[in-house]
């Protein structure tokens, strides 16, 4: 009688620009947004055209991919040195605190070498993880590249995708192409036409189904489904749960034992 999607939650936020950090453009009004969601998905110009400005005035995607990074850093940075400043009061009087004062600090150091929360040696470690919880770094979450491509190069890779690429390989990350055009020209077509427009220029799925999937397994999550006659509702799960811990999420009974 009713089937229940999994669903996905898109925060979409006004493009960052060179200096947000310290208040150009639209500045940090949305950094805190970002710090809640579970991973970023960074969409990165990969087409040209004459008609539509870009705010460097030339398209170099990793260069983009640089200044959002950059601004990012930045803003964790700033977040760490209050953290910093309110830890350092603590700790004289406390040695427990003076351990996480010491981690934090070799993290403020590890940033201010240019390098994100999530590739700093001690991130395991238990004296950094009360900051890691508080604080949900910019830098410390995953990341998605998303290559915009123009409709000419909808099907297969151009030289910037393929950069794009190998910038998320060599930084253990993803990254997948779509046409926002395509997207936009598809919105509210039936399903039949939808895949009819998309074999036309050579494409299996849509660009959002593709980062719904991309996304989940970044995120290494998985579905599964329970069915009966009033509802079919699928769950999501972390990629390794056990049935027991799966089944938590339908009722916390079920993890316990209490069916």
């Amino acid at each position: 009688e009713q089937i229940i999607h999994a669903t996905v939650e898109f925060v979409d936020i006004a493009g960052l620009v060179k200096g947000a950090s310290q208040g150009e453009g639209l500045g940090n009004k949305f950094l805190a947004n970002i710090r809640e969601c579970d991973a970023l998905l960074h969409v990165v110009r990969c087409f040209q055209d004459p008609n539509v400005v870009h705010v460097e005035g030339s398209v170099d995607p990793l260069r983009d991919i640089a200044i959002i990074g950059n601004e990012l850093l930045l803003a964790d940075l700033e977040s760490l040195e209050k953290r910093v400043e309110r830890l350092a009061k603590i700790a004289r009087s406390d040695k427990e605190v003076r351990k996480e004062l010491e981690a934090v600090e070799a993290l403020r150091k590890h940033l201010e070498d240019g390098r994100p929360v999530r590739t700093f040696p001690g991130h395991d470690g238990e004296e950094i993880q009360p900051t890691l919880r508080d604080m949900r770094f910019l830098t410390d979450k995953t990341t998605i590249f998303v290559a915009n491509v123009g409709e000419t190069d909808a099907g297969a890779d151009n030289a910037a995708v393929q950069a794009v690429r190998d910038y998320a390989a060599g930084h253990g990350e993803t990254c997948a192409r779509i046409c926002a055009k395509i997207e936009e020209d598809m919105a509210g077509l039936p399903d039949a036409e939808r895949a009819e427009f998309l074999a036309s220029y050579g494409i299996s799925e849509s660009g959002l189904d593709l980062i719904v999937r991309t996304g989940y397994a970044a995120l290494g999550l998985a579905s599964f489904l329970t069915a009966g006659p009033k509802e079919v509702r699928a769950w999501t799960i972390r990629r390794g749960w056990k049935a027991p811990k799966a089944a938590g999420v339908i009722h916390t009974d079920f993890e316990r034992g209490f069916i």
